[in-house]
């Protein structure tokens, strides 16, 4: 089988287009990532408090804030997967996808990942604390 359409990333703007795309009933199938990718949700499961987030005035935990992303999208249909993407064959169609648990095939394809927190010398001292970086 072909999945019509695959996501991969699961940060604030993987989850979006898995909304987006469950509303349009594409079923989207999401790849949140698993142990070698970090926590599913990106870069916010690690953040305190967002305060820029429209719609949330008082702010709200960046975890909180992506889990509410993540049911919403399954809400619309999104099917979520704990799984690396480890590489994608544009050079063939429909574009094969290969995993660490499994391969498949997809007629579309979003890459919406691998954002990394940019490194500074002694950043793990201030790791879940309130600073910016």
């Amino acid at each position: 089988m072909v999945e019509n359409l695959v996501i991969i990333g699961s940060g604030p703007a993987g989850y979006t287009a898995a909304i987006y795309a469950g509303r349009a009933q594409l079923k989207p199938l999401v790849f949140e990532g698993f142990s070698v990718g970090g926590i599913p949700g990106g870069q916010l499961m690690t953040t305190t408090q967002v305060e820029n987030y429209p719609g949330f005035s008082e702010g709200i935990q960046g975890s909180r804030l992506m889990q509410q992303m993540r049911q919403q999208a399954q809400h619309w249909g999104a099917t979520l997967i704990a799984d690396d993407v480890i590489a994608v064959d544009f050079s063939q169609y429909p574009f094969a996808i290969a995993c660490y648990l499994r391969c498949l095939n997809s007629f579309f394809v979003t890459i919406l990942g691998n954002k990394y927190a940019r490194k500074f010398f002694c950043r793990w001292n201030f790791l879940y604390r309130a600073s910016s970086f």
